[in-house]
């Protein structure tokens, strides 16, 4: 198992894969190393699903905390092309937590629950000692809709063309230079630019907008490890090649001076907000001008062929296993204490 992050793709197999419960024939598709939900027939409709840790950081305001945990857990079952539609969730706090804090964390989900159409169905709310921030519980979310509008995560085929949103380090940036400013030593300019990416840090318009304009054959969120990341994982789970360039990626103001401040590679480090997908070639410039009309920057990046791996410029890439914006947090976290 990693030291840190998710465990990696050895340990899942070893040790989880194997051993999932009972078969059932209304699952349609089960846990998988690198795939963002699972799906399950519920009648005339499907629900697709996905179950998150819930992370709040009071340094960034808990106004701001609470949007950021709300979108992660949204966002891995929004790459399923189906509409976000129910959501459980756990709250295990920290003593510390005042009444007011609270209600304003709570207040943020009914904010950004009710734009999205999604119901609040069941939930825990507890403070408990042991708990600590910023890991304070976990929520499941459900999109239920029509089957033909599932986008599968291992979708990808030859000769589908790959689309990103937003580029690399979009949450490295974003996030590290919000919650840490106080200890950065970049110019003012690169500081703020880097700060506006915080709230580019949600994939769920990117992924209801590509998957509304059609021919969209896999999606995935470019978490952990990035977008390079993402790429292997996709490519891997739908036994396709990718063959991809940096060149025409958009890459958002503040992203390179933050991460090369950090010393990180923007593409392999975490970009909650990033969406990465590969559309049929002929709907590509739909899908495009779609996202473009929504105000998300996104481009071409590469094709889809039949073999394996992932190849950045005629170079193999393979998949990052440790995300490298993670030791950055833990070393900051321990410089401020």
């Amino acid at each position: 198992m990693s030291d840190i992050g998710k465990i990696d793709r050895d340990f899942f197999d070893e040790h989880i894969y194997p051993y999932l419960g009972a078969d059932r024939d209304d699952e349609l598709l089960g846990p998988k190393h690198g795939v963002d939900f699972g799906v399950i027939d519920v009648g005339d409709k499907i629900a697709a699903l996905a179950t998150d840790p819930l992370s709040l950081l009071p340094e960034l305001g808990f106004e701001r905390a609470a949007w950021f945990a709300f979108h992660v857990v949204m966002s891995d079952v929004a790459v399923s092309g189906l509409r976000p539609s129910h959501l459980a969730v756990d709250f295990n706090l920290p003593p510390e937590i005042t009444d007011e804090e609270f209600a304003t964390v709570w207040r943020t989900f009914d904010r950004e629950a009710r734009k999205l159409g999604v119901s609040v169905v069941t939930g825990h709310t507890a403070r408990y000692s042991g708990c600590q921030y910023p890991w304070v519980g976990a929520a499941t979310t459900l999109a239920v809709g029509e089957k033909e509008n599932l986008v599968r995560p291992d979708g990808a085929q030859s000769g589908d063309k790959v689309l990103v949103t937003k580029g690399p380090g979009v949450e490295t940036a974003g996030f590290l230079v919000t919650l840490f400013e106080d200890q950065i030593d970049l110019p003012e300019d690169d500081i703020e630019s880097a700060k506006d990416r915080f709230y580019d840090m949600s994939p769920v318009e990117d992924a209801l907008v590509a998957a509304d304009a059609g021919s969209v054959t896999a999606m995935h969120d470019a978490t952990e490890c990035g977008i390079h990341g993402a790429l292997v994982e996709m490519s891997r789970s739908a036994g396709v090649r990718f063959d991809v360039t940096h060149d025409d990626v958009p890459v958002l103001p503040g992203v390179l001076e933050a991460c090369e401040y950090f010393d990180i590679d923007p593409w392999e480090s975490t970009t909650e907000g990033t969406l990465v997908l590969t559309v049929a070639s002929e709907g590509a410039e739909t899908v495009l001008a779609a996202l473009s009309d929504a105000g998300i920057p996104a481009a071409e990046m590469g094709t889809v062929r039949e073999g394996e791996g992932v190849y950045v410029d005629d170079d193999r890439i393979e998949h990052p296993d440790v995300d490298p914006s993670l030791q950055v947090f833990a070393e900051l976290s321990t410089e401020r204490e």
